[in-house]
């Protein structure tokens, strides 16, 4: 077919050749004031983000001095996406990989890392620069220790901000046919920040590079005071830092904005919805500080910001509304009760549940696939009774008929009907009691079935009042 209407890029040889040369995206159907503003689609990448293009410009430089041999060991600190390229790159070209991350990060992101046989080692979100267990501290340490191991080190590493003065930046230059104002980027490694703002300072002057920076992180202060104070805590992932990293050339930036987490996901959330663009909370970060910018200008500019990474990472996370309860980012009504702490209700479809009249097999199948030990087993919306694996167990355990058919035995002849309940407006002071007999608190509003709390819901209401 030489119709030109279908014309398509060459079939790829492989990954690696699917890097760069992402999409560009007009944004239409979101307030952007005067201007107008463009999203590079950098979640194309083959790896789904941004990061794919330093993985692979990291390797090659190794391999070109001479400090990767074949079949080395690569280690690296990543708070997710960079660890992702490597592992994609690693694995073509027969690397192994050893990643140490903080623990904030996606379990998305994990399991992935982890299917494609890294070694990903958890370490502490917690801690700066300079305690033991800080994830770039750990993972120096363990490069020096392993014989022929190279540590990428992506915040020093010149082939970081290398990737993006040859690649990010002129491709954007490039599809914006030589006209733009302003670049938006988030400083993760400072990678992409010095690279495209080198590349735009020689090229096209007049472009400003503007920060989006995470509340918490310092360099939206150090941008505007030249100091910096103790750094915080932010859930975003990716982007901003409790240091200035080597690669990150700030004098590049001509303006900051700070951004919390909260516009921060509700911005990706945001983008979603009225454009059909999954993206990750990093880039909820940028497009929030881009429709602030465009915002602000009193005459027409072109701008652009990056879709870093694809929101299919952080599915359970941003994009779960429980996980939004959990992290005090919904819009609830308070009520000073216990109600207050329920991430998942009931009502909401947001508690797996039983009936009485479903088989022990449906149990078992829901218990599987949800990955929890225990039901409660629910009647047109009043709490009957509980189910967990010991009660289906010695259910179908023994006995001299066919153990498919006592899969079959209903959950009300298997259930425990004797249950522990709290009403809904009793207080906090309550839960250590339940959690002392190793349950789960079940709370009812009179007969009518609200929902659980947990352990771990009660520490996200205490930290949330701190």
């Amino acid at each position: 077919m030489n119709d030109p209407k279908f014309a398509l890029p060459p079939v790829a040889g492989s990954a690696l050749d699917l890097i760069g040369r992402t999409p560009m995206l007009e944004v239409r159907n979101l307030d952007t004031g005067p201007c107008r503003l463009f999203l590079k689609l950098e979640s194309q990448n083959p790896g789904g983000s941004i990061k794919d293009r330093v993985a692979r410009s990291m390797i090659e430089a190794a391999e070109a001095d001479g400090s990767l041999k074949p079949g080395g060991t690569i280690i690296e600190a990543t708070a997710g996406n960079t660890g992702q390229g490597l592992a994609q790159v690693a694995a073509l070209k027969g690397y192994k990989l050893i990643l140490i991350v903080p623990d904030k990060m996606a379990r998305e992101k994990i399991l992935h890392l982890r299917a494609m046989g890294v070694d990903v080692r958890l370490t502490r979100s917690d801690v700066g620069k300079g305690h033991p267990e800080y994830y770039q501290d750990m993972a120096q340490a363990l490069a020096q220790s392993i014989p022929g191991a190279i540590y990428a080190n992506q915040f020093e590493n010149p082939a970081n901000p290398r990737a993006h003065y040859v690649g990010t930046g002129p491709e954007i230059l490039a599809q914006m046919d030589g006209d733009v104002d302003a670049v938006v980027v988030g400083v993760g490694s400072g990678g992409t920040l010095t690279g495209v703002g080198r590349y735009m300072a020689e090229q096209s002057p007049k472009t400003k590079m503007v920060l989006a920076d995470p509340v918490g992180s310092i360099l939206c202060d150090y941008v505007a005071t030249g100091t910096y104070g103790e750094a915080g805590s932010w859930i975003v992932e990716g982007i901003g830092e409790d240091f200035i990293p080597d690669n990150a050339q700030m004098d590049l930036v001509s303006k900051a904005y700070s951004i919390s987490d909260r516009e921060s996901v509700d911005t990706a959330r945001l983008l979603l919805r009225k454009e059909g663009v999954l993206a990750g909370s990093s880039s909820g970060t940028l497009l929030a500080a881009a429709l602030r910018y465009c915002r602000e200008q009193t005459e027409a500019k072109r701008v652009v910001t990056l879709v870093c990474d694809t929101g299919a990472k952080y599915l359970t996370k941003m994009f779960n509304d429980m996980w939004l309860a959990a992290h005090g980012f919904d819009q609830r009504e308070l009520h000073g009760d216990l109600r207050d702490l329920i991430a998942k209700r009931y009502a909401d479809g947001g508690v797996i549940a039983i009936g009485p009249d479903d088989t022990l097999l449906t149990a078992y199948n829901r218990m599987r696939s949800s990955d929890i030990s225990q039901l409660p087993v629910v009647d047109h919306g009043k709490l009957v009774g509980i189910l967990d694996e010991s009660d289906i167990l010695a259910a179908v355990e023994g006995g001299d008929d066919h153990r498919g058919a006592r899969f079959k035995t209903p959950v009300a002849d298997a259930m425990t009907r004797r249950i522990n309940t709290l009403q809904a407006h009793q207080g906090v002071e309550a839960l250590p009691d339940v959690f002392d007999r190793d349950e789960v608190a079940l709370v009812v509003d009179g007969e009518e079935f609200l929902g659980v709390i947990t352990r771990v819901d009660l520490l996200n209401h205490l930290r949330l009042e701190a």
